[in-house]
């Protein structure tokens, strides 16, 4: 099962470089040219320059700055192999504001083909991306941060680990980026971090977020494989791993959009939904969120569906129309909310299949319902669904099943930042 390592992570040397929390930022995928202009006027040594670099030969500029900040000692490798435990603080702006904390463990995870069935992704991916990631990889030979994944434990065995290697040691770093606080603790004892590895000898790991850079570090070392390179650690790649149970998790919905639907009407789609939902109409946005909100609370396949007049909830009717459709998914694919209105509404009545969704010709995706309702608003959009979160243990299911959710299914809160920890691929 899964075999996880310590390592020498790569770190900023605080003293030459600034404070941990100027040379931090983001996941570069949620990053506009603005903000990462931003991340870099306030300090330079920003790890963005590594992550997200741009030019005319930006993996290479990647390269070439990772080896200076290497040699001028901004950036050192830790002495001695370790673990890291990583903990996020913050409000989880969903169960009124509860503080909330999500602690888990960075490390190396050996790579594993997913047909192995070890390291199981919950989502589709999109090609762009991996060739993105790719090339910064192939240039640079690092991982500058960590592909999100859990792991079931019905014991906690491993948290209280965590906890207790925590507990009345002060963090090698603590700070704030406003909505979040980080703190991340360095394990070097021996004996611990053989306890921790013998916990994860019989887990399975699900990708939470990070799917394309798992698949990318794949693609990475078959490659090198083929090409008769030598790099001592291709057959890792650097991970963050929660407890599946862990009460710090928080996953939001991802709202769909669709655009450029040259014959679109709403009130048609309606009628044609009524073959198989309840089409219940709504006063406003409000209105139709709590609606979902009552429908999860009990149980039912629900979304929300603005057309720029008028608002209606939708409440699956019965599954019999997805077992028709799709007789050989398994149930926990099939009983995803995501999946019923892709197949029944998105592919049956408006005709986006799923290359279509793939290339996102006609739907494109947010986490913000505003900015949904704004885009049908301002003609950006035919109309937008509004959908409820995925319960993580649907997550685990699905994945358990061999199965991976449509893309863009889940956006887990808040996201791991990027520059706390490094894996140079040329250390063994």
């Amino acid at each position: 099962m899964a075999e996880i390592r310590a390592f020498r992570a790569l770190r900023y040397d605080t003293a030459k470089a600034g404070k941990i929390e100027e040379l931090t930022c983001p996941p570069y995928d949620i990053i506009s040219e603005e903000q990462r202009q931003g991340y870099i006027a306030r300090n330079p040594h920003n790890v963005i320059r590594l992550e997200l670099p741009k030019g005319e030969a930006p993996y290479q500029e990647a390269k070439s700055t990772l080896s200076q900040w290497m040699e001028e000692g901004i950036l050192r490798a830790d002495m001695e192999p370790g673990l890291y435990i990583y903990e996020e603080e913050f409000l989880s702006q969903v169960d009124r504001g509860e503080t909330k904390k999500l602690r888990g463990l960075i490390c190396r995870v050996r790579l594993e083909d997913f047909a192995a069935g070890v390291v199981l992704p919950h989502e589709e991916t999109l090609s762009k991306a991996k060739e993105d990631r790719f090339q910064l990889m192939e240039a640079t030979r690092c991982n500058f941060s960590q592909i999100y994944s859990l792991y079931q434990d019905e014991g906690h065995v491993t948290r209280q680990r965590l906890d207790n290697l925590a507990a009345g040691c002060a963090p090698r770093y603590e700070f704030s980026d406003g909505l979040v606080t980080h703190r991340l603790w360095v394990v070097n004892d021996p004996e611990a971090i053989r306890a921790i590895q013998e916990d994860f000898a019989g887990r399975k790991l699900y990708i939470a977020d990070g799917h394309h850079r798992y698949e990318t570090a794949l693609n990475f070392r078959n490659h090198l494989q083929k090409e008769n390179i030598y790099c001592p650690g291709s057959g890792y790649v650097m991970m963050m791993l929660a407890d599946m149970a862990d009460a710090g998790l928080v996953v939001f919905p991802t709202h769909r959009l669709v655009r450029g639907l040259a014959d679109f009407h709403g009130e048609a789609l309606m009628q044609g939904c009524e073959k198989w939902f309840e089409v219940i109409p709504a006063e406003g946005m409000e209105s139709a969120q709590t609606a979902l909100e009552d429908a999860y609370k009990q149980g039912k396949h629900a979304f929300a569906c603005y057309d720029g007049k008028a608002w209606h909830c939708l409440i699956l009717r019965d599954m019999a129309a997805m077992e028709e459709r799709l007789p050989e998914t398994s149930s926990a694919y099939r009983e995803l909310d995501v999946s019923i209105l892709h197949t029944l509404v998105l592919e049956c009545l408006l005709g986006i299949d799923k290359e279509n969704m793939a290339a996102q010709r006609n739907l494109t995706y947010t986490r913000s319902a505003e900015e949904a309702v704004n885009s049908v608003e301002a003609g950006e959009s035919c109309c937008c669904f509004l959908l409820n979160t995925t319960r993580v243990e649907e997550i685990g299911a699905v994945a358990g099943c061999g199965e991976k959710m449509p893309q863009k299914s889940t956006y887990f809160y808040p996201k791991l930042i990027t520059g706390l920890v490094m894996n140079n691929l040329e250390q063994d």
